[in-house]
């Protein structure tokens, strides 16, 4: 008759050990800073929203020494056919658009704490930005954009705020426009923030939420304010080269309702993005690098519906 053999007391420890192997346990102290909030569907803008075109597009930059350089841009739209940026209403659904240009002129400053951005329409448009590292943690951003419309210029400063394991933002603009956000990493993967506003010129208020969640497969994000926004985007890295998006932007106080499906492809030499959204736009930008500081760019946009079409390519050189 064979004996008995009790369990041996290392077998639960092992077993524990092993479940605790598997499922670690989350580092409170060692979380990751997670990014602004004002940047947490940056992927899927990245992928659903370039920077679509129409017309002749030249980009040109000329690096005087390191830190300085100035940028030139001329837009206009082909004369042979009526595909002008300048759209003129009209009593129909129908937009009629007439052939314009405009060039622009910038400087830019790039150093490691300070980054100054400008840039001068012809149409009498002035934009600047700034960017200054005040400290290790301390960010100063602002930008400022004045035109000869009345009441269109705007200027707006910014305070970042970055710790081991959270961000915070506090704005002020003018119009007494006062905003705050905070953001913080819950766990590893997981990040949740929120946002206040005050805007004492329209005398409106709110508030907002937010959160995101993301790994080295996927980003999900969304976002809800008092105003009527809800903001959600989904971002699916198929490859190292190949990544699907998807976003959805809902008004409860209007009803409107926008979604939309979009991919990324980035190959060797060029970069192809495109979309397709539920008003029936169809649109797709390509950027290909032909030779060390030549790209070349492809831009379309196509809406049935409104009848509107719009197509652009262009150039940008720089060194």
């Amino acid at each position: 008759m064979a004996a008995f053999v009790p369990p041996s007391p290392a077998a639960p420890a092992a077993a524990a050990s092993s479940s605790d192997a598997e499922q670690p346990k989350v580092d409170y102290l060692n979380l990751p800073c997670p990014i602004p909030y004002e940047e947490i569907h940056r992927e899927a803008l990245m992928s659903l929203k370039p920077e679509l075109f129409e017309g002749l597009r030249f980009d040109f930059t000329k690096g005087l020494n390191q830190k300085f350089s100035l940028s030139h841009r001329a837009n206009s739209s082909p004369f042979s056919v009526m595909m002008g940026p300048t759209e003129i209403p009209a009593q129909s659904a129908e937009t009629i658009k007439i052939p314009t240009a405009n060039y622009e002129f910038g400087t830019n400053f790039i150093d490691p704490k300070l980054m100054l951005f400008g840039r001068v329409m012809t149409d009498g448009r002035l934009n600047a930005r700034l960017k200054c590292d005040l400290s290790d943690n301390l960010t100063l951003k602002g930008n400022a954009q004045l035109t000869n419309e009345p009441h269109m210029s705007h200027g707006m400063f910014n305070f970042d705020y970055k710790g081991s394991d959270y961000r915070t933002q506090f704005q002020v603009g003018n119009g007494a426009l006062l905003g705050a956000s905070y953001i913080q990493s819950v766990t590893r993967n997981l990040s949740l923030g929120g946002e206040v506003f005050w805007a004492g010129q329209h005398r409106k208020s709110g508030i907002g939420y937010a959160a995101r969640y993301n790994t080295d497969k996927m980003v999900a994000s969304g976002q809800v304010a008092s105003t009527g926004m809800v903001a959600l985007s989904y971002v699916q890295k198929v490859s190292d080269k190949v990544s699907l998006a998807t976003d959805l932007m809902y008004n409860y106080m209007s009803g409107d309702v926008t979604s939309s499906v979009g991919y990324d492809y980035i190959l060797r030499q060029c970069r192809l993005r495109g979309k397709i959204d539920s008003n029936g736009s169809v649109s797709a930008f390509l950027e290909e690098r032909l030779n060390m500081g030549l790209n070349f760019l492809l831009s379309a946009e196509i809406d049935h519906r409104k009848k509107d079409y719009k197509f652009g390519f262009g150039l940008t050189v720089g060194e």
